[in-house]
């Protein structure tokens, strides 16, 4: 990651420099949506970050981490649609790795809860594992710490993704670096021997971990992965990674617990020397699936959305979705089987705003909604949404130079999109 950090500046500035003719948006654009997106008061103190959402058929869940001197808690909450209940602290230490682009999930499966963090396995900058806590409800008890992977490398292992299965379990999928262990961090090599892997396992409510298999042997080594489960079962998509250093988005489905050969969901042909640190998200509907996600290829920086109607199998032509210079950051609910609502972060002349719009198959799209302003900065993370009770919630981390970072938390009304 070390050596991205060029390349995430160069993002950035292409972003704001790119020359392309689009749609403008009001300098009002804030003040024009007021009536559509109303704030949320949540529970969360200051200090706190990296929200992450999931919402079960009773519950919005809520993760992010709180720090208080050199301790990291992760902390969750529930809103049931009319108040949150009082956070619950699940881990906490002095040693995680805390980072604005890899960070805690939490997720909900028949009232059993499963939640990850990151924790340092050595002084290197980039060696950490991936602890689980599982919390079954049957029992009523947690079982915490469990590391995920057993390669027993000091390398690096992030960048989570998990999902629901039908029993009450969970499917988990994450960047893995024991190939790159002694090989130096972020191997820029043309072989398999040093690159950055995808991997998947299943967890059951009592915390065993089975199943694990790589998908992948040669991924972007720190863009996020992103993982739905249809009535079939569970899909993953994330950023690959050629032998000649193309980019674009691949997806991997799990047919009758076997993870298939991972396809293209579209060929960008984005060539790019390291990894732009913005990777894609999946949302599914029955055996419909949408995918969002962020490319820059021909220095032209664009959010697409790609629907699938059969699963993942095929896809249609992808969807452009911003209409400003976009920063990518992505996320995407499903509404219905042809039917998503996209959020993203552009630039509008002086200001970075949190974007939403609702999309179809056939390429109508909604109205573009502003959420809220926010920074260009790495610390101001990734956006998140979530459909709960006919609503999109969103959560975003407000950063300040005079503040302590916070977390703020609106909803939009499903008619209004």
């Amino acid at each position: 990651m070390k050596n991205i950090l060029s390349l995430v500046l160069f993002i950035l500035i292409a972003s704001v420099s790119c020359k392309e003719k689009q749609t403008e948006i009001s300098t009002n654009a804030v003040n024009d949506i007021v009536q559509v997106v109303y704030p949320l008061v949540n529970p969360i103190k200051e200090n706190s970050a990296t929200p992450r959402l999931f919402s079960s058929d009773s519950k919005l869940f809520m993760s992010w981490v709180f720090k208080m001197e050199e301790v990291a808690h992760l902390e969750f909450a529930a809103f049931d649609g009319k108040m949150w209940n009082s956070p619950f602290i699940v881990s906490k230490g002095k040693d995680w790795f805390n980072n604005w682009a890899d960070f805690p999930t939490i997720t909900e499966s028949n009232k059993n809860i499963l939640t990850t963090y990151l924790q340092k396995s050595a002084a290197d900058t980039y060696t950490y594992d991936i602890k689980v806590n599982v919390y079954d409800d049957s029992l009523k008890k947690w079982k915490k710490n469990i590391l995920l992977h057993t390669d027993g490398t000091k390398s690096e292992h992030g960048f989570v993704s998990t999902s629901s299965d039908e029993k009450g379990g969970f499917f988990v999928s994450w960047l893995d670096g024991r190939n790159t262990a002694g090989g130096g961090h972020h191997n820029e090599g043309h072989s398999t021997d040093g690159a950055m892997t995808l991997r998947t396992a299943h967890i059951s409510a009592k915390g065993i971990i089975s199943n694990e298999h790589e998908v992948d042997s040669r991924v972007c080594d720190c863009c996020g992965t992103s993982m739905a489960t249809l009535s079939s079962g569970p899909v993953v998509v994330y950023r690959d990674r050629s032998e000649d250093e193309i980019r674009d988005i691949s997806i991997s489905r799990n047919i009758n617990g076997v993870w298939t050969q991972p396809q293209s969901i579209y060929k960008d042909n984005w060539k790019i020397s390291g990894c732009p640190v913005n990777g894609p998200t999946v949302s599914a509907f029955e055996e419909s699936l949408a995918v969002a996600w962020f490319t820059g290829v021909n220095e032209k920086n664009k959010v697409q959305l790609i629907f699938s109607e059969d699963g993942g199998e095929t896809f249609g032509l992808p969807i452009r979705i911003d209409t400003n210079l976009t920063l990518g950051r992505v996320d995407v609910v499903m509404l219905s089987k042809n039917e998503a609502v996209v959020s993203w972060m552009e630039q509008v002349d002086d200001e970075t705003l949190i974007q939403l719009m609702k999309v179809n198959s056939n390429g109508s799209k909604g109205e573009v909604i502003t959420l809220s302003n926010t920074s260009a900065e790495r610390a101001s993370g990734f956006p998140q949404i979530e459909l709960f009770e006919n609503k999109i919630f969103a959560a975003m981390t407000i950063t300040s130079k005079d503040k302590p970072s916070t977390i703020k938390t609106v909803s939009v009304n499903i008619e209004d999109l």
